[in-house]
């Protein structure tokens, strides 16, 4: 019998823990959320109290309305009646111009407050777009783009539906709420008790929707970022998806996150229909009670009719702003949700950052030196090791090839000397300088990368062949494109190289997105060029043109080959064959060709596919 008592007991404090740990997480969420928003804020915190006095001023000239009503109705209407119309003048006009007013203030604060929220999404938006630019590869390819649209597109659409009516909902809530309950106890305390006794259990009731919409829309931002990613990578992959009849199983996994998206906001929905039902419920009760309670004492000459007729309006004033808090806290809840979100993005760190005190390689001499001292490679501290601990030089004007089997460890080379990561243990040295402490942009002028798949943006051929130097005259355009063998196809486009490339440059074929590639690499004119597969996609003919373009791409810099094609490592001045991460053969084609390593092994399967 004791056992399931036990059991218990250790659930009961595993379920403690978990709630411990889930408030101290939310604790921070909260906290780098707040930080983002103040940082946010801060910039416009003194036209923001200008909003404020207005809000002030419009809920003041509103209060002021039941008050002259009332006057209206007790000395008012008796003083016409007696000849002495002026009070009931004096309320009207009075009346009319808190309306002004109100109206007045109203519009300079939806004109203020609509400024300083534009101007707040247009700042987190450049921060977004900034930040992730500069994270490093690492963390986009664990974080997908699917994810980034959803940063940039709901979650800043979330504080732009706060700042649209919650800013003016949330003021106009609070100056109402205080400024009635302060002006009802005024006008008769015990009416005013009977009302704020009935607001206990509204606070209640609003500690609990604040928390419990905040959960709901932390789960529906969660959902839709599910539903953009996978809308997201269907598109980008729609030739594969097509291809391979993979409709269906693509349609089966959005019905599932889509559901989930719709359950999440049906979870929030609930929420506030609970919420708004209660609100409703205390406030229609509590204007009956004091209807009926006023009303007695009206007939038994303890309450003048006026202060009750204030007191109704003044009633459904209090309750109003409640009701609409709902939605005003569905709101807020979507937005410190997207904040959250938001917030951890802009705290990422770079994996891969800029030095804080750079230092330039040597200018003058001979420029190109790659030297790998002591490096191992792993992705992460919890992932084998790619690259064990190795040395490497490849000397300034080389032109070394990479070959091996898939998965060797040849791309990661690559990435290592573009720095898109950093080795996990030693150093990689371009001149002698560690690339940990070379400045991103000397770095980028120094080391160029042409890879099997080479985004092309849209726009014009001329634009993305000035990619890496946008100053290029067309003249310098076109020579690149020329030296590269690619000038012939582009000239035959229907704009030559004013020719829109469109999407990814879907316009071109593999071939010619490869010669533009090339092209653009040229003109970048880099120290060091690392060609990662970059012929793969080529035809034969194709092929044998870049080949011969090659030599004078590749003369007088450093150079990386990273090939399956033996016609193009063959070129190279020295071959490294990779196996498992480690170097197991190093020396010129020529002489591996001939021997019985792994190279010539190589060599022969590629001359029994030609014949």
């Amino acid at each position: 019998m004791t056992a399931p008592d036990d059991q218990q007991s250790w659930h009961g404090v595993a379920v403690e823990e978990i709630e411990e740990i889930d408030k101290v997480v939310s604790a921070r969420l909260r906290a780098r959320s707040g930080r983002l928003l103040w940082s946010l804020l801060r910039p416009h915190r003194w036209w923001s109290l200008v909003a404020l006095a207005f809000v002030a001023v419009e809920n003041g000239a509103q209060l002021a309305g039941p008050l002259l009503i009332a006057t209206a109705i007790d000395s008012g209407v008796t003083g016409v009646l007696a000849g002495r119309p002026a009070t009931l003048a004096w309320c009207v006009l009075g009346y009319a111009g808190c309306g002004l007013l109100s109206a007045s203030a109203k519009y300079g604060f939806v004109r203020l407050s609509g400024r300083i929220g534009q101007d707040l999404l247009l700042d987190i938006r450049q921060r977004v777009f900034r930040h992730v630019q500069r994270l490093s590869v690492s963390f986009h390819e664990s974080y997908t783009s699917g994810k980034v649209i959803s940063r940039l597109t709901t979650d800043i659409e979330s504080i732009a539906d706060l700042m649209d009516m919650g800013l003016d909902g949330l003021f106009s809530a609070l100056v109402t709420v205080v400024g009635v309950a302060v002006t009802m106890l005024v006008l008769d305390l015990r009416l005013a008790l009977v009302v704020l006794a009935g607001f206990l259990p509204l606070v209640l009731l609003t500690r609990w929707f604040r928390r419990r919409s905040h959960r709901a829309y932390r789960a529906t931002t969660s959902a839709v970022a599910r539903v953009i990613v996978q809308f997201v990578e269907t598109m980008n992959g729609i030739r594969a998806v097509q291809a391979f009849r993979r409709e269906h199983r693509n349609a089966a996994i959005m019905r599932v996150v889509n559901r989930d998206y719709r359950n999440a906001n049906l979870a929030a929905l609930e929420v506030m229909a609970r919420y708004t039902a209660a609100v409703r419920l205390v406030g229609n009760v509590s204007m009956a009670i004091v209807l009926a309670w006023g009303a007695l004492r009206v007939a038994g000459g303890d309450l003048r009719l006026g202060v009750l007729a204030a007191f109704a309006l003044y009633l459904r004033r209090f309750y109003d702003p409640l009701d609409d808090l709902a939605m005003l806290f569905n709101s807020y809840s979507a937005a410190i949700a997207a904040l959250e979100k938001l917030s951890g993005v802009l705290e990422e760190e770079p994996a891969v950052a800029e030095p804080a005190h750079p230092v330039s390689p040597p200018t003058a001499g001979a420029r190109g030196e790659i030297r790998f001292s002591g490096v191992e490679f792993r992705y992460r501290p919890d992932t084998p090791v790619v690259l064990p601990e190795f040395d490497l030089l490849i000397p300034a004007g080389q032109t070394v090839a990479v070959v091996g089997a898939t998965g060797a460890g040849k791309s990661t080379l690559a990435k290592l000397i573009a720095r898109f990561y950093d080795p996990s243990r030693g150093q990689v040295l371009l001149d002698g300088v560690d690339l940990r402490r070379v400045a991103d942009a000397d770095l980028r002028a120094a080391v160029s990368m042409v890879t099997q798949e080479n985004f092309l943006f849209s726009g014009s051929v001329a634009d993305n062949i000035a990619l890496g130097r946008p100053s290029a005259t067309r003249a310098e355009i076109e020579s690149a494109a020329a030296e590269v063998g690619a000038h012939e196809f582009i000239v035959a486009l229907p704009d030559g190289y004013d020719t829109d490339v469109r999407k990814r440059g879907g316009r071109l074929s593999a071939g010619q997105r490869q010669l533009v590639a090339f092209a653009r690499a040229l003109l970048a004119d880099p120290t060091v060029l690392v060609l990662d597969e970059a012929t793969s996609s080529l035809d034969v003919p194709t092929e044998r043109a870049v080949q011969a373009a090659l030599e004078t791409v590749l003369a007088e810099r450093t150079a990386l080959i990273i090939a399956h094609r033996l016609s193009t490592v063959l070129i190279a001045d020295r071959v490294l064959v990779v196996e498992g991460g480690r170097i197991v053969e190093d020396a010129a084609p020529a002489d591996l060709v001939g021997g019985a390593g792994r190279f010539a092994d190589l060599h022969r399967a590629w001359l029994a596919s030609l014949a």
